[in-house]
């Protein structure tokens, strides 16, 4: 986007100022819309179209493309695809001067036109359902590819365990195993193929073996999950129909195969997605708007939380190295190259996947419990929980009702296979309650004697973190809690400091974005309405920014962005305005205590009278339907992740503390919050938490999200200035640091 700049007195000179303090705060040349009617998201795809054009790979294709962007005053390219795409806009950026000197040799265009539009911007991103590009956590559209597989697997699953019957499930994915590799670390896959790691010679005898230990143990479905571009390690392709005939011929499974296709670029985007775009999308105009003749083509990248600026073509040599790599049989490289995620998800899926309970017990046992409200992914983080120390060797317990349930001695030893079928369910399993220790101290203690707990993994809200945190300062007076504990943070509410994403809320935010989907969907028929939603979270505000973000609301009231009377009345009289254009339907989002007096009620009384005769309005209180549904793919991934790292975790501090024959654990170091902090997993002691939190509140003194706050209010067009927000760096970085520290 781009071409001759605003006339002067326009809005967006006056509001949107460069950030960069060596240039001139003014938009440079091109026609820059910041801001707009407020979106409605719920549409996949690409509404402006996307195809591949053969006719740009050729110099004479790029001269047309050129002659085309200089007719319309565009300089500013951003270009959204994948790593041909973005190869291709790089190339068409170096020919840029002498792409206009030959259309100004053969008298297209004349030499004035030429000096106006001298340079050509490139800012690229990522769209790739594969996941496929090297130095981006994320890819736009994978998330989303992600829910429609785990939804097929759900539905599969259902019909499998009624009939008895093997999956094999081929997903996309013809040079990158992404996809398969997740769906099957999310949905407790049998086997999985990817390309990245071919079968050993023979994998067909263990693969059987391993679908009829399975049956023998009682199960009643074998999931099989394959890449369509899975190889064995000559490079032969292994197809779908392949590995259903073998099972019926070696088991005689009744067995099908399921080709999902295309449908995994289809559908509604994900919550993920959505707020992934447009944080890429505002740090590519960013981009374009601090440019300089000197500044390399950039691609927009995810780094943890963060937006970064990498340089083009060094990620698209890196991605390129991954392919060679594999072209050349060096398989373990491949898989380096893909990052530290890809990486950590094959060897947590290899852990549960193809590791057997240990034959020789350790002296150690574990007790996991759930406790606050329930929160999607508890399950998934329980399951490899109890699976990883199965096959340390620990003695595994698992609480009913918290830490209620640990005082009355509801604690029970379990097995592998009890806990199978967990991972899809959302809700706890093992029932939740927000009781804390303190109010039962003394048969708490009792009860880790009795049962010869030493370590205690707690997986839960804000509750759960101050239990632990209570316990720790119990130590004093009872020996018997010098033990390793451990807090997995799961609530909606994102609250619980020391991490940045709590297990849950990604499932709560899809929750409630879909139902404000509907919502507004209501009124397709109904002019000029305004709809105030009620979302949960406490004194937090993530779930209502980042819900905000998705849907496209007009406003989202939090707690930690104060707002007074004469912001609501800004707020109204925008609204007001909105509706006198073609978009009338409005959208304002409220956390539960963001305002002691503002209430949903209030709002709804205060927009409906000012509103009078313009707009009507209606009420929606979420409520608890953010809770419940099952885990999205991000919550079963990040709850397995979580579960297996706390539980390693807990075994090499068990280790260190175990002296003559027991535990004794009294340092701050053992009793912490696992965490993804920017892009790495955390271990945060609690008692040091206890310094950045307000308890009174229940919040993380400091939160990362609400930087996402301004991103919000310029996609409702509120006239923000850009001198506010804080641009992704450009990152100069090694082969090394672009693969191998991608993503957790």
């Amino acid at each position: 986007v781009g071409g001759q700049g605003p006339q002067a007195g326009s809005p967006t000179e006056e509001v949107c100022p460069s950030p960069s303090p060596s240039r001139d705060k003014r938009l440079p040349p091109g026609p820059f819309v910041v801001g707009g009617p407020a979106p409605f998201c719920p549409q996949g795809g690409t509404v402006i179209g996307s195809a591949r054009c053969k006719a740009f790979t050729t110099r004479a294709g790029r001269l047309r493309a050129a002659r085309n962007l200089v007719e319309h005053g565009i300089t500013n390219l951003c270009v959204i695809g994948g790593d041909g795409s973005l190869t291709g806009a790089d190339i068409f950026r170096s020919e840029w001067a002498g792409l206009l000197e030959e259309l100004v040799r053969d008298g297209q265009i004349s030499e004035e036109v030429a000096k106006k539009n001298c340079r050509l911007n490139i800012v690229g991103l990522v769209g790739s359902i594969d996941n496929d590009f090297c130095g981006t956590d994320m890819t736009i559209g994978t998330d989303s590819a992600l829910h429609r597989i785990m939804e097929v697997i759900d539905a599969i699953t259902t019909t499998a365990q009624s009939h008895q019957r093997t999956f094999v499930l081929e997903v996309m994915g013809r040079h990158c195993g992404y996809l398969a590799l997740v769906s099957g670390l999310a949905s407790g896959a049998d086997w999985l193929f990817i390309p990245e790691s071919p079968p050993e010679d023979g994998w067909e005898d263990l693969m059987c073996e391993r679908l009829g230990e399975t049956r023998s143990r009682g199960s009643r479905l074998n999931i099989i999950i394959i890449a369509e571009g899975a190889i064995d390690r000559s490079g032969k392709p292994i197809s779908s129909n392949y590995v259903k005939d073998l099972v019926v011929q070696r088991l005689g499974f009744d067995t099908r195969v399921t080709v999902l296709g295309h449908v995994q670029r289809g559908g509604t985007p994900s919550a993920f997605d959505r707020v992934l775009s447009s944080k890429m999308g505002m740090e590519a105009v960013m981009a374009l708007l601090e440019a300089t003749p000197d500044t390399p083509a950039c691609v927009v990248s995810l780094s943890g939380n963060q937006s970064v600026r990498l340089p083009l073509m060094e990620c698209v040599q890196v991605t390129k190295d991954v392919q060679k790599a594999m072209d050349e049989k060096r398989f373990e490289e491949a898989i380096q190259l893909r990052g530290r995620s890809f990486e950590n998800n094959w060897n947590i899926y290899k852990l549960l996947a193809h590791q057997k309970p240990a034959q020789e017990k350790s002296p150690f046992s574990m007790a996991i419990l759930n406790v606050g409200a329930p929160a999607a992914g508890m399950n998934a983080a329980v399951r490899s929980a109890v699976r990883i120390g199965i096959c340390q060797g620990h003695t595994i317990y698992v609480v009913s009702d918290g830490f209620e349930g640990l005082a009355k001695g509801q604690v029970r030893e379990v097995g592998w296979h009890d806990v199978a079928g967990w991972l899809g369910r959302g809700g706890s399993m093992l029932g939740t309650k927000r009781t804390l220790p303190k109010t039962c101290m003394e048969k708490i203690v009792e009860n880790v004697r009795k049962f010869n707990i030493q370590g205690l993994l707690v997986i839960g809200g804000f509750e759960a973190y101050e239990g632990v945190l209570q316990l720790v300062e119990a130590r004093g007076q009872y020996e018997e809690l010098c033990i390793v504990m451990c807090v997995i943070p799961a609530t909606i509410s994102n609250n619980v400091p020391g991490t940045d994403f709590s297990l849950g809320s990604d499932t709560a935010v899809n929750a409630a974005m879909e139902s404000c989907d509907r919502i507004k969907q209501s009124a397709s028929g109904t002019k000029r309405r305004v709809f105030i939603v009620e979302t949960m979270g406490g004194y937090c505000g993530y779930l209502s920014t980042v819900t905000g973000i998705a849907v496209g609301a007009d406003a989202a009231y939090v707690y930690e962005d104060p707002f007074t009377i004469h912001d609501l009345k800004a707020n109204v009289e925008h609204l007001t305005d909105k509706m006198k254009t073609d978009i009338q339907r409005g959208l304002v989002l409220r956390n539960e205590k963001c305002h002691e007096h503002y209430t949903t009620e209030f709002l709804y009384n205060l927009y409906s009278s000012e509103g009078k005769g313009i707009f009507d309005c209606r009420i929606n209180v979420l409520g608890h339907l953010q809770q419940g549904g099952a885990p999205t793919p991000f919550d079963r991934n990040y709850g397995t992740k979580l579960g297996v790292k706390a539980v390693l975790w807990m075994s090499e501090k068990l280790q260190q503390v175990y002296s003559k024959g027991r535990v004794f654990a009294n340092s701050g170091d053992t009793a912490c919050v696992i965490g993804l902090r920017k892009k790495a997993v955390a271990f945060s002691p609690v008692t040091e938490l206890k310094k950045v939190t307000d308890f009174e509140h229940r919040l993380p003194q400091e939160q990362w999200w609400l930087n996402l706050r301004l991103m919000l209010k310029m996609l409702a067009n509120y006239q923000i200035s850009l001198t506010e927000y804080i641009s992704g760096q450009m990152e100069h970085v090694t082969r090394r640091t672009l693969s191998i520290e991608k993503g957790f």
